[in-house]
């Protein structure tokens, strides 16, 4: 990641939108501009603390759902679902934990038409240890406040929420 900026970029957007669109729009694109930027900052900082372990963010989120799972098998369209992501995403997820070793696929015992995403004891492994470098750098979130993190939740919750993101 390039070294940062003499200036903070979305401050100056910020400006020239008041200028432009006038406050009242500016306000709005400076929270969504600041929360898609915080988005690649942690996005990278995980990326970063999950590399020696082999995994992405979005390997690992994979994994984890594995992981919790009662039986450790989940079909691929409930990863997809759970993961909020196309299916094409999800065959490249698992197709990347195969090659780890941190999961297998199989054919469905009692519906062929479904595939099967099973952790291996690798996988097990993998996940336990990524989970506690990741809760050892509080997911990446410093410098925020455990209030701060809490109040972040819930105004996001909110706009999840109203999207349609899941039903309340």
């Amino acid at each position: 990641m390039p070294g940062p900026l003499p200036f903070d970029p979305i401050a100056e957007a910020g400006r020239h939108w008041k200028e432009r669109w006038g406050p009242a729009s500016a306000v709005p694109m400076m929270a969504v501009t600041s929360v898609m930027r915080v988005h690649q900052l942690l996005l990278a900082r995980l990326n970063e603390a999950l590399e020696p372990h082999g995994l992405t963010f979005a390997r690992y989120e994979a994994l984890m759902l594995l992981f919790l799972s009662r039986s450790g098998s989940l079909p691929l369209g409930k990863i997809g679902e759970r993961l909020q992501v196309h299916p094409t995403s999800v065959t490249n997820l698992i197709d990347g934990l195969e090659r780890s070793g941190l999961a297998t696929r199989s054919v469905h015992p009692s519906d062929r038409r479904t595939t099967l995403a099973t952790i291996t004891d690798t996988g097990r492994r993998t996940a336990e240890a990524a989970t506690e470098t990741l809760n050892g750098i509080a997911f990446g979130t410093a410098p925020l406040s455990r209030r701060q993190l809490d109040d972040i939740t819930r105004i996001v919750r909110g706009v999840r929420r109203e999207a349609g993101d899941f039903v309340d």
